[in-house]
This record gives structure tokens, C-alpha cells and sequence, in this order.
């Protein structure tokens, strides 16, 4: 994985939580809150834990007095999270930058260490899911998400072919490279069991994907991951052509006003 595709920097953080948590990640979120809370943990780490969504829709389910770890590797998408948290007395979030494969934390610290598309990132996956086990308490559980292959997440799938038509001779890969890399259901559980985890539960899930119009999903991708990089990499000056290719491309299949799409991820319960 090429170090541009974990750079979340500049305005990509501020793009990223405005335009592309609503369109892809706020409906998951939603899910793995509800995992989390759902066994009444007493502490919480959340790892990767981008622009903070799963954090502003988790923390209203925890009970008063529930420590709450959130970290991830990337400082300004950590600042940009804490700046969006609502203020509440009754659960003690801690901020902290941290790596997912190397977390400073003590063994058994955790009931439950969650993590919403962030495992894609892991340079070594198995190394990031002992990490999980090792600060998780006995009977604790980790519970993460990936994407599915990105033919079932169809504006994805349609950003990288408009890539390719821009760029033919070196067409841009990060969201098929990386966010939807890592999708074979027989590899994550094999890569969870060498991490030491010995009960694992798949739940694949399909949602649908909904904006007001094909430039806000084009502007979503094209300048609120780390595909910007990519684009700029090649041209300085075709970030604007890039995300006006794209915008036709998916109106010209979804229509003109709003517009929704299949988007499909693997959501994963694992325990020791």
C-alpha cells in the first residue's frame, strides 16, 4: 500500500466528514454502534477512528461513567473528530493519537475494541487484530467492519472506471486498492484465527448509498479520500476536471437531482 492512501490531511478531512460519512458510512456506523453498546461494555477503544462517526453515534448508548478510548493514526483526522463531539458529562472520551498494530495500552484494558473501515489500512492485519486481543479482557470482543468488493458498491466501482478513462495510461486504484481490498470473507477469518481469536461471526450488509446529486458523490470521492492525492499526483490542476468526469458519469447512469447506489460491507464479531 503506497503511504498517499493513509494520508488524511489538508481539506480532505473536512470533505471527508461532510460529504462521504453521509453517503457511506453514517448508516454503518449506526450498526456498529448498536454491537457495541449492546453488551453494556464499562470501557471502550475505538481504533481508526477517522473523522469521529461511529464516536458521535456510540458514545449516546454508553452508559454513565463508561471509559471511552477514541484514537487513530492520523492526527488532523483525530483533531477534526474531537471538534465535532457533542459535550457530555456522562462518558470520559479520551483523544489519542495512536497506531491500531502498536496501541499503548496495557493487556486486558478493554470489554470492547471497535473499528469501522480502518482495518484495510493495517499493513499487517494480523499484527492489528492481536493488538485488538491483546488490550481486549477475557470474554471481551472485537467488533470491525470492511467493504465488500467494490463491484457491490456501486459509485466506487463507477469513480475508479471514470479514473480510468481520464488517466488510461496510469488510471488511479487507491479505492479498489484499498478500501475495497480487502474483502475475501476466508481471508479475514483465517488472519483473525492467527491472531488467537477463536470466535468470529460474518454479517454481510447490503444499504443503499443516497445523496442530493452525482457532483456531491464525485466531490466526495474525488476530494475527500486520499484519490485526491492520487489525481494530484498526476495533473496538480485536474482535481476539478477529475470530480466533474465523475459527476457525469454517475448522473449518467443514476439520473440528474438526487441519487442512491448499492454500497455492501462485511461487519465482524470476533472473540478469544
Amino acid at each position: 500500500m503506497p503511504e498517499t492512501d493513509k494520508v488524511f490531511a489538508g481539506s480532505i478531512p473536512k470533505f471527508y466528514d461532510t460529504l462521504i460519512v453521509p453517503l457511506i458510512f453514517e448508516a454503518y456506523a449506526l450498526d456498529m454502534a448498536g454491537l457495541v453498546a449492546s453488551s453494556s461494555p464499562d470501557s471502550v477503544l475505538e481504533t481508526a477512528a477517522g473523522s469521529g462517526v461511529v464516536t458521535r453515534a456510540l458514545a449516546p448508548r454508553l452508559a454513565t461513567g463508561t471509559r471511552y478510548v477514541v484514537t487513530d493514526l492520523n492526527q488532523p483526522m483525530l483533531d477534526y473528530a474531537a471538534s465535532r463531539q457533542a459535550a457530555d458529562g456522562r462518558v470520559n472520551i479520551e483523544w489519542q493519537q495512536a497506531d491500531a498494530l502498536k496501541l499503548p495500552f496495557e493487556d486486558a484494558s478493554f470489554d470492547v475494541v471497535c473499528c469501522q473501515f480502518g482495518a484495510m489500512f493495517f499493513p499487517d492485519r494480523t499484527a492489528g487484530y492481536a493488538e485488538a486481543r491483546r488490550v481486549l479482557r477475557p470474554g471481551g470482543r472485537f467488533v470491525f467492519s470492511v467493504w465488500d468488493r467494490i463491484e457491490e458498491n456501486a459509485f466506487a466501482d463507477e469513480v475508479t472506471k471514470a479514473m480510468a478513462e481520464l488517466f488510461p495510461q496510469d488510471p488511479p486504484r487507491f479505492l479498489a486498492r484499498t478500501p475495497h481490498g480487502y474483502h475475501d470473507v476466508a481471508l479475514i477469518r483465517e488472519d483473525l484465527r492467527r491472531a488467537g481469536f477463536a470466535s468470529i461471526h460474518i454479517d454481510t450488509r447490503e444499504k443503499q448509498s443516497h445523496s442530493p446529486s452525482a457532483l456531491d458523490v464525485a466531490t466526495a470521492y474525488c476530494q475527500g479520500t486520499p484519490l485526491r492525492n492520487e489525481i494530484e499526483s498526476r495533473d496538480a490542476n485536474a482535481l476539478q476536471r477529475a470530480t466533474d468526469q465523475v459527476a457525469q458519469a454517475i448522473a449518467s447512469r443514476h439520473g440528474e437531482g438526487p441519487v442512491a447506489g448499492k454500497i455492501q460491507a462485511h461487519v465482524i464479531a470476533a472473540a478469544g
